[in-house]
C-alpha cells in the first residue's frame, strides 16, 4: 500500500529525488482500462515540474527571461500497466546536470511499489526565442546542485 504520508503531503522529498502521487482517471485509459502509453510522459512532466517547484524555482518565471526547457530524448520502458482507480507514484531523481541539459531518472510505481515504467528524460535548456542551446540559469543549477 501506498503511505498515507505520500497522499496527504503529496509529495516526498529527498536531496535529489520526488515522489508525486498520482490517480489514474479516465481520461488517462483506453478502452480497456489501462493506462494510454503517451500518458506516462505526462506523468513524467508532472512530477519534474513539481521536483523543480518544490526546489524553489518556478519556471513559468524562464519564461519572461528568454528561457525555456525541452525534452531533448527519452528512453522508456513499459513494465507493466497502470489502471483505471489505481494510485500510482511517479519518482523523479536528477541523475546528471551539465551545462546546458538535465538527466532525468523517472518511474512509475504501483502502490506495492512494483515499477511499471521507468524512463531516462533528457532536458535541454534554450533561448526561446532562437531556440538554441543556452546554459542553465544559475538559480536553477544552485536550487538542484548534485554532487
Amino acid at each position: 500500500m501506498i503511505n498515507s504520508d505520500v497522499v496527504s503531503n503529496n509529495n516526498i522529498e529527498t536531496e535529489h529525488s520526488f515522489l508525486l502521487p498520482v490517480r489514474v482517471y479516465i481520461e488517462d485509459t483506453d478502452a480497456g482500462g489501462i493506462v494510454f502509453y503517451a500518458n506516462y510522459l505526462k506523468y513524467f512532466e508532472r512530477a519534474r515540474t513539481e521536483f523543480i517547484r518544490f526546489k524553489g524555482y518556478e519556471l513559468r518565471n524562464s519564461l519572461v527571461q528568454n528561457i525555456s526547457f525541452v525534452v531533448h530524448s527519452l528512453d522508456i520502458k513499459y513494465l507493466k500497466p497502470a489502471k483505471l482507480d489505481d494510485l500510482i507514484q511517479v519518482s523523479v531523481e536528477l541523475h546528471k546536470m551539465g551545462k546546458t541539459f538535465f538527466i532525468f531518472r523517472e518511474k512509475v510505481l504501483n502502490d506495492d511499489g512494483v515499477c511499471l515504467v521507468e524512463g531516462n528524460v533528457k532536458v535541454a535548456c534554450i533561448h526561446l526565442d532562437t531556440e538554441k542551446p543556452r546554459a542553465l540559469p544559475e538559480d536553477l543549477v544552485r536550487a538542484l546542485k548534485i554532487n
